[in-house]
């Protein structure tokens, strides 16, 4: 590899790190730049979980060291969601990724209503899990994020932040906190899956995800520090949704046919 290629690896995934502790949809940075330099799409899908096994630690690390997650609080929606995932996972190696890439991209922008039209929702500073979802509904949610997250897993974090504030009553710092937290116990069990069917490239995936930790170091110390975080996370929210669902759904590759590049 060439050392351009080291290092589009490492800023693809600093990049990819900042955006997915905040937001999600950092795979959109990283899929294209794995695929960019030489892996089949499925195997891309597959490497990229190293980083984010790698990016979530660390951003749950940060954050509860400051005393802002406790575990207890995620394990409701932990268990679903490793569920979810291992079913995912198995989906993806026989699945045609595309139309569900589709699919998810009209979802995403309809999730956008939700997210403009209910800003102080998003922007509470206390959370109140106890008015939220609750017993099957919950499970079934987050099982099903689970099983999405398991096969693609671009886009998972806004599907948990939206489920995590809008019906569980969570505010979005502590959402952030508990969705990086299920990100990492679901994706190990869908790698486990993938590496025993040898889908990773371990090499690339291993340079991605030292830009990963280092974006979700950066993120979550932007989030603890900086008073006014919540407000701007909500605002990245709505960017990469736009963009994730312009993405999925192929506008860029339209846009790119129709001027002729």
């Amino acid at each position: 590899m060439e050392a351009l290629d080291y290092s589009l690896a490492i800023a693809g995934g600093l990049a990819a790190g900042f955006i997915n502790t905040l937001a999600g949809s950092g795979s959109l940075i990283t899929l294209p730049i794995l695929i960019f330099l030489g892996l089949p799409a499925p195997i891309a899908n597959a490497t990229n979980r190293v980083g984010i096994i790698v990016q979530t630690l660390v951003a749950v690390f940060t954050l509860s060291r400051q005393g802002n997650f406790r575990i207890g609080s995620s394990t409701p929606y932990v268990f679903p969601s490793v569920l979810g995932a291992i079913v995912g996972a198995f989906i993806a190696l026989q699945i045609d990724e595309k139309a569900l890439q589709t699919t998810i991209g009209v979802v995403l922008l309809i999730m956008l209503i939700p997210i403009l039209l209910k800003p102080r929702q998003w922007l509470k500073e206390r959370s109140d899990p106890n008015t939220g979802l609750s017993g099957l509904v919950a499970f079934v949610v987050f099982f099903a994020i689970g099983i999405y997250g398991g096969f693609l897993q671009a886009g998972v974090g806004i599907f948990l932040l939206i489920g995590l504030v809008l019906l569980v009553n969570y505010n979005l710092t502590d959402a952030n906190a508990i969705k990086n937290f299920v990100v990492c116990c679901y994706t190990i069990p869908a790698c486990l899956v993938f590496a025993w069917n040898d889908q990773i490239d371990w090499y690339l995936g291993g340079l991605m995800a030292i830009g990963q930790a280092i974006g979700a170091f950066l993120a979550s110390y932007f989030a603890l520090r900086y008073s006014r975080a919540q407000v701007w996370t909500r605002r990245l929210l709505i960017f990469v949704v736009l963009v994730s669902g312009a993405e999925l759904l192929g506008f860029r590759e339209w846009l790119f046919q129709w001027l002729g590049f």
